[in-house]
């Protein structure tokens, strides 16, 4: 139930994502566009999610991040699992509990992304241009997931509060 209900949240933020795009491109800043799903998969890797569930729902929303953006297929798929890794293997060591941890994560996390995007991009994309244009763009997605990253957070964890008392299949209720 949870799985599912977080794969709806991922395309319902898709969605909302693709629409700030229309909407923030009129401000003429370029890279301002945030990154919903980031705060999502980085709020999954640090609540201690089965790493399996995990990673398989966060390439669903790698996979979907693909086909909105109009990627090559697997860049968002590949660099949303890893994300999902990275935050997993933090988790331990981080708990986003406070606005300030929250905002941090997501803009780390950002920039990680955005490098790696520039780096995938250089190694087998076949303009050499692309790479150099893209690195411009990774500050400000950077800094704009950030700004939408409590949202997404609350909304998670709104989410995980719902389905927390869900029986998984094969259990019985309480």
């Amino acid at each position: 139930m949870r799985n599912s209900a977080f794969l709806a949240m991922g395309a319902a933020l898709l969605i909302v994502q693709s629409n700030l795009f229309r909407l923030i491109g009129k401000l003429n800043i370029p890279g301002s566009t945030p990154s919903l799903l980031l705060p999502l998969v980085v709020f999954m890797g640090v609540h201690e999610y089965s790493m399996a569930r995990g990673a398989a729902l966060a390439f669903l929303l790698g996979y979907l991040l693909d086909l909105f953006t109009g990627a090559p297929v697997g860049l968002f798929t590949f660099i949303t699992v890893a994300t999902f890794v990275v935050s997993r293997a933090a988790g331990v060591r981080l708990a986003a509990q406070t606005l300030l941890t929250k905002i941090a994560l997501a803009f780390v996390f950002g920039l990680v992304e955005g490098v790696l995007i520039v780096i995938l991009t250089a190694i087998f994309g076949g303009d050499a241009a692309r790479p150099r244009a893209l690195a411009l763009l990774v500050a400000p997605h950077a800094v704009s997931t950030a700004l939408f990253a409590p949202f997404v957070f609350a909304l998670a964890e709104r989410v995980h509060q719902a389905t927390i008392n869900v029986p998984r299949p094969g259990e019985s209720p309480r």
